[in-house]
């Protein structure tokens, strides 16, 4: 008999696309004898992603609370209980319909219906935190949860310490410093070998920040940058990035609102600067890059700077406040990338921190729960 699993999470990529690696990851394992679900919330972007990459999915009405006050976001406040009710009755009738042996959440509110019935209904549940700092949603339905997979050490601030295993964040893809040659990743974006390459990394959607540094930095150049730059400006500030490079020529720099080929990027990279979201982390682990941290400062419990402090830590990363980044980033940078001893340093402490098992682990403990 095929096993049944629910998996959810939802609201960002950092939320789906671990469950969508952990689904992989089932599906290679199990492959026919293993039924899959997604839960999601009605609206949000995993009720696109998760049907296009193959896979069913259920929306609930839940919605979460919006803490800037405005007329729109009292409304929708003020609906949350009779959404919430409304999202446990149809996980209630969600799990049953579907027979699930397990229940997996990824985190964000779009798992707490889901979770919390399944707790309440006898069924094993699992909980993925991808980040240093526990979401609201994993620490209050951690604390009956079977097992919890985590990335960081020092968890059982949050969780129950005998229900933790570190497992690390699951990626799709193949990341790793051997994943292609750097004269190929070279080559595809038009780079030679005689300069440094700096990824400036800021998210799909981008980074005023990030964007605000480049241009500060471009306008300093005489139209010839001392280093090769990837420059990812994200959708929202393609356009307007694009006019200013036009109107400020710079050789060395790629522009470009998405980075297709992320294992290009990283293999022709000396040093990344980016943002700290858990995903980006664990790839960079895997990849053994330095790597300067610009945390969010937009982004709930301030989980992306406790994620780069971890890291700072054990030497493996550096930090650069979103306020200061526009003065402080490249230069850092660029002072990093004189002192190969220290780079050498730093990609070794960044990479004993991989976990490239990470959604085969995880599978291990979903199946202990249900076999």
């Amino acid at each position: 008999m095929s096993k049944k699993i629910i998996l959810s999470g939802g609201g960002t990529g950092g939320h789906i696309y671990p469950a969508v690696a952990v689904a992989e990851a089932l599906k290679r394992r199990l492959g026919d004898d293993v039924e899959l679900l997604f839960v999601g919330a009605e609206g949000k972007m995993e009720m696109e992603k998760v049907p296009a990459l193959g896979y069913r999915i259920v929306g609930l009405p839940v919605v979460g609370l919006q803490r800037q006050l405005t007329w729109h976001n009292l409304r929708n406040n003020i609906a949350i209980p009779v959404k919430i009710f409304r999202s446990l009755s149809k996980a209630r009738k969600t799990i049953r319909e579907f027979g699930a042996d397990a229940v997996v959440g990824f985190g964000g509110y779009a798992s707490a219906p889901v979770l919390w019935s399944a707790q309440r209904m006898g069924i094993p549940t699992l909980i993925q935190e991808q980040n240093s700092y526990a979401g609201l949603t994993n620490k209050i339905l951690g604390r009956h949860a079977r097992r919890i997979c985590t990335a960081y050490d020092g968890m059982e601030r949050f969780f129950p310490a005998a229900n933790i295993v570190k497992t690390g964040n699951p990626l799709r893809g193949r990341f790793s410093k051997d994943s292609c040659p750097r004269e190929e990743a070279l080559r595809h974006f038009g780079f030679d070998a005689e300069k440094p390459v700096i990824p400036v990394v800021g998210g799909s959607l981008g980074t005023r920040a990030l964007n605000e540094m480049m241009k500060a930095w471009i306008s300093s150049l005489q139209g010839e940058a001392p280093v090769q730059v990837i420059w990812q400006t994200g959708k929202y500030y393609e356009r307007e990035m694009r006019s200013f490079l036009e109107a400020h020529p710079t050789k060395g720099i790629w522009q470009g609102a998405f980075i297709d080929r992320m294992d290009y990027a990283y293999a022709a990279a000396d040093v990344v600067i980016s943002r700290s979201g858990a995903g980006t982390v664990s790839e960079l682990c895997l990849v053994a890059k330095p790597v300067i941290f610009v945390p969010s400062p937009n982004v709930a419990e301030d989980h992306q700077t406790k994620n780069a402090r971890a890291l700072e830590e054990k030497g493996a990363a550096l930090l650069v406040r979103d306020a200061e980044c526009r003065e402080k980033a490249m230069p850092a940078a660029l002072e990093l990338l004189a002192d190969p001893q220290r780079l050498e340093q730093m990609s070794r402490n960044i990479e004993a921190l991989a976990r490239p098992r990470a959604a085969e682990d995880i599978v291990d403990e979903i199946l202990k729960l249900i076999e």
